[in-house]
């Protein structure tokens, strides 16, 4: 009992530290940016910034290409919420824990969530620097972030905002950049998948699989959220390619279209937040 006090007291300590650097105005979008990923320097601009470990209710991070970074940045007069890395169910943390992130997002006023994370590619159209915008989910890690919580018997028929694709689709193809709509799995990790589970997951109707992302998107529809997330396919899933499986080609992968990332998930946020010219 102790220990959830103290956390509470974290988390409101964390939240009221945050609003003091906007004079208590609220945010309106939050971003959390999976392995590798994110915008580079001076992309947007940004007013603050924290490492996790300033912020007691966040976690240190503890994978590879998670730097562990809070921005507070501005984008057209809308602030905005930037989750340099994630935390993992693999580390350890249940999903309820791996998903504070989102809840401070949500005490700080953010009603919308932009999820990116890497991915293996399933399907055969997918290949590695291609961008995957988020239709469904299978939530195949073995826990939920609602487990015992109140009012956890929430519809996710209609979990992310498909509406935002057809726009920006048109906006990829014209700007060369490759980008598809399809199903994300999340399975627990840490291990990538057998050649076997990837084939079970295809016959499953899974586009690419993931270790992260749905318990964030789960918990963000929970708190009434809007929700959309992009998948960044960073490597063919166990038994589509040749060759062993690395983090760091992860890593290397997302480094190489960080450009191509970084214009989307930029008009992503512009037609979301109502600013396109």
């Amino acid at each position: 009992m102790a220990d959830m006090v103290n956390s509470e007291k974290q988390f409101s300590a964390a939240v009221k530290k945050l609003l003091r650097c906007t004079e208590n105005q609220p945010f309106d979008t939050a971003v959390i940016f999976g392995s590798g990923l994110g915008f580079p320097a001076g992309e947007l601009e940004t007013f603050h910034s924290f490492a996790y470990d300033e912020l007691a209710v966040l976690p240190r991070t503890t994978v590879q290409g998670h730097e562990g970074r809070l921005d507070l940045c501005c984008l057209g007069g809308r602030r905005l919420l930037l989750f340099y890395g994630r935390h993992h169910l693999y580390e350890g943390l249940s999903a309820w824990e791996a998903t504070v992130n989102v809840r401070l997002a949500g005490a700080l006023g953010c009603r919308r969530l932009l999820i990116t994370n890497a991915a293996g590619g399933i399907n055969p159209t997918l290949k590695p620097g291609h961008l995957m915008f988020v239709s469904d989910h299978l939530n195949l890690m073995g826990d939920n972030p609602l487990r015992g919580r109140p009012g956890a018997f929430i519809d996710l028929a209609r979990l992310y905002d498909r509406t935002l694709f057809p726009p920006l689709r048109h906006y990829a193809e014209s700007h060369g950049i490759s980008l598809r709509e399809g199903v994300l799995a999340a399975v627990l990790g840490p291990s990538y998948e057998t050649p076997a589970e990837i084939r079970m997951l295809a016959s499953l109707g899974a586009d690419a699989v993931c270790m992260s992302g749905v318990p964030e998107a789960i918990m963000a529809k929970y708190l009434g959220f809007e929700v959309a997330a992009f998948s960044f396919i960073a490597n063919l899933a166990a038994g589509r390619g040749e060759g062993p499986l690395h983090h760091d080609e992860v890593l290397a992968q997302a480094f190489r279209k960080r450009d191509d990332f970084s214009c989307l998930v930029t008009r992503l946020l512009r037609q979301w937040c109502g600013l396109m010219d």
